[in-house]
């Protein structure tokens, strides 16, 4: 299916790229989350005629993400979990967790934004974690995970 970004899409395009990509992916994912449209003459002309305003709205939300990442970029989160006395805990540290911890920081991040890239923490410790605030903005945190003895 022919589609035209109405916003940056990782591993796909930027604003106003027209691409073609898997039929279910389209109409599953990127239509429903307004970062794409179809790519019929009616709806090439009126993007044209929005260009401007796309990326104005586009510059804003990467300025915001910038702003954001340069509070977080280095912060240390401490969350604690129950854990046994060889530092392994019951249960791990997901990334509805860190967000939480961001969040009672005063940093509003999503769960989907927390990247853990040997899958959630099972161990008592400080852990470097990736957060994609925007695709262009990457920043990393510290999770230290305490272990509270039951």
């Amino acid at each position: 299916m022919q589609i035209i970004l109405l916003e940056k899409v990782a591993n796909l395009g930027n604003l106003g790229d027209v691409v073609k990509v898997k039929d279910g992916y389209a109409r599953n994912f990127l239509i429903p989350t307004g970062a794409a449209r179809r790519a019929t003459e009616a709806a090439i002309k009126e993007f044209e005629a929005k260009r401007a305003e796309l990326e104005r709205a586009a510059a804003e939300k990467l300025a915001a993400a910038q702003a954001l990442g340069e509070k977080i970029n280095g912060k240390t989160v401490q969350v604690t979990q129950k854990a046994g006395v060889d530092g392994r805990l019951f249960g791990s540290v997901t990334n509805i967790d860190i967000a939480e911890a961001l969040g009672k920081l005063g940093f509003q991040v999503h769960k989907s934004q927390i990247r853990l890239p040997n899958g959630p923490i099972k161990t008592v410790g400080e852990h470097p974690v990736t957060v994609g605030l925007h695709t262009d903005v990457v920043v990393e945190v510290v999770v230290s995970v305490v272990g509270e003895t039951a």
